[in-house]
């Protein structure tokens, strides 16, 4: 009996525990990263549009998951984006458009929740690489600020939006290479089930859970 008693007060102090922990988080959501030397924050500007879905409520979850849309990545990270949007505008192009960035790792779950698929979303226990402000997803814009066609929107989640994906127009092909080859060129590498998703080819940090602050 003895064991059970002690079994039980140790689940009500873990409960406890728990609960105090997820009432700290509510009532004080923004945090800081540890090593704030490690991150930029890119600002749209006339090299690189930032256009956040998960600022607002137009995205897969139907609900706002950001509190203003501000795009952070490791600084090396944040280098290499800018390096690819001045060479698509070498080119013609209007630059890159920015749908999301680093993803604090609550989002995650958030996310999860909705689409427990590891084709589009990564499981949150094991972090993904927006968590770790390696991974953006993006597209390329014309010189009037129009995104190209790549063929689905951001975040359709059907084989459509795959890089394998064939049946579709010689130009919406040639606007798929063109932002392949071009991420590639300054080290990022795409994933299969998604054209928009490009990952850091370096090393991977560890997971953020901080949340930025908005300017007020």
């Amino acid at each position: 009996m003895n064991r059970w008693k002690y079994a039980i007060a140790a689940l009500w102090c873990w409960l406890l525990i728990v609960s105090s922990q997820e009432f700290a988080i509510a009532k004080n959501p923004l945090q800081s990263p540890s090593d704030p030397r490690q991150w930029t924050e890119i600002s749209g500007d006339k090299q690189i549009d930032i256009d956040f879905p998960y600022a607002t409520t137009n995205n897969f979850v139907k609900t706002k998951l950001y509190p203003c849309p501000r795009c952070f990545l490791r600084t090396d990270v944040s280098t290499a984006v800018r390096q690819a949007s001045q060479k698509l505008q070498q080119q013609g192009y209007g630059g890159l458009r920015l749908f999301d960035c680093y993803r604090p790792q609550p989002i995650q779950q958030k996310m999860w929740n909705i689409k427990p698929d590891e084709r589009y979303v990564a499981n949150p226990h094991k972090g993904s690489d927006h968590n770790r402000g390696i991974a953006v997803d993006l597209t390329i814009l014309d010189l009037n600020g129009e995104p190209l066609d790549l063929g689905t929107p951001f975040d359709e989640f059907s084989p459509k939006a795959h890089h394998t994906y064939r049946e579709l127009s010689p130009q919406i092909l040639k606007n798929r290479s063109l932002l392949k080859k071009t991420m590639a060129s300054v080290g990022f590498h795409h994933i299969d089930t998604e054209w928009w998703h490009y990952a850091w080819n370096g090393n991977k940090p560890s997971v953020g859970k901080w949340v930025w602050d908005c300017p007020k």
